[in-house]
């Protein structure tokens, strides 16, 4: 079955058109419009970047203020992927970046001391000698290493990927996410799939993902999670490519995409399910969303061809 039908990426671009910032509405132009360039893209993403070569002002919304900080670096790296722009000077650039802030254990962590002044969820705590975190280098190693780039914060990176990933035993569901981003890329591929079979078996056992959106008791809430913030199999697995597909059988991911299409509300968009700790959070969240979804429904068609 065909997931992506032009009246849901109408209705999407309507949305998006009216409440997107200028980034997102350059994206879908780009994805799924007839933008057939990625410069308004990577201008609109330009925007976003600090003074120091990272990226800041929001580009997640959940990280205000000027300075550029690790947690916004895959976000920035995933859409110059997503539009085919994420080249080896781009990714050199960002390692350059990413060595002034790794840590003694060769990661980055999510936030730097620079991000204390600035409006931030209270989920997000800023420590004065923070540690690497799998959280944010995962994401961010996989990306680089998608390029094929060498570079000496790419050696160690991946290094202390390898040994977060071996270390996971009760994984918070990002994490999860993370290190998956970084299996999918990692170089020792024997090793990669050893380990997300591992962590498959632990999402499950652990109830972190939610298989049957019509029965939510069936999973369990992360700590500090929102009513209804649940990982559904779609959410561990945007892409039919990743490792993470084989964790669920074809039953359970037409049933997780079923309610990711049915999801698309009357204005055109997808809900955030996250916390909503500021007025700007749905607002520059949803679109965000809207994109994820499409882009997820629209993989798993082209899959199908």
């Amino acid at each position: 079955m065909s997931w992506v039908e032009d009246t849901m990426i109408e209705n999407a671009g309507r949305f998006l058109w009216t409440s997107g910032r200028v980034l997102e509405q350059r994206r879908f132009a780009f994805l799924f419009g007839e933008e057939t360039k990625p410069k308004g893209v990577l201008a609109a993403l330009e925007g976003y970047r600090s003074p120091d070569g990272g990226y800041a002002f929001g580009l997640d919304p959940d990280v205000r203020g000027p300075e550029g900080q690790p947690i916004s670096m895959p976000i920035a790296l995933q859409i110059m992927a997503e539009i085919g722009a994420l080249d080896g000077v781009q990714a050199l650039q960002a390692c350059t970046w990413l060595a002034k802030h790794t840590t003694a254990d060769g990661g980055v962590p999510s936030v730097l001391p620079s991000l204390r002044p600035y409006p931030r969820p209270p989920w997000l705590p800023v420590h004065d000698h923070p540690c690497g975190e799998l959280i944010t280098t995962g994401p961010i190693t996989g990306l680089l290493l998608g390029t094929g780039i060498e570079h000496p914060w790419l050696k160690a990176a991946t290094k202390f990927c390898r040994r977060a990933v071996e270390d996971l035993e009760q994984p918070h569901p990002y994490q999860t996410h993370a290190a998956v981003a970084f299996l999918d890329r990692a170089p020792d591929r024997a090793w990669a799939e050893v380990q997300a079979k591992r962590l498959g078996a632990l999402v499950r056992e652990q109830r972190s993902v939610l298989l049957d959106p019509g029965h939510p008791e069936e999973s369990r809430l992360a700590p500090g999670y929102a009513p209804g913030e649940y990982h559904l199999p779609h959410d561990y697995a945007p892409r039919p490519d990743t490792l993470a597909r084989a964790w669920f059988t074809d039953a359970e991911m037409e049933r997780s995409l079923r309610h990711l299409a049915a999801s698309q509300q009357e204005d055109g968009g997808w809900p955030i399910h996250w916390e909503r700790w500021c007025p700007t959070t749905a607002a520059e969240g949803r679109p965000w969303a809207t994109l994820a979804a499409l882009l997820t429904l629209r993989a798993y068609d082209r899959a199908q061809a």
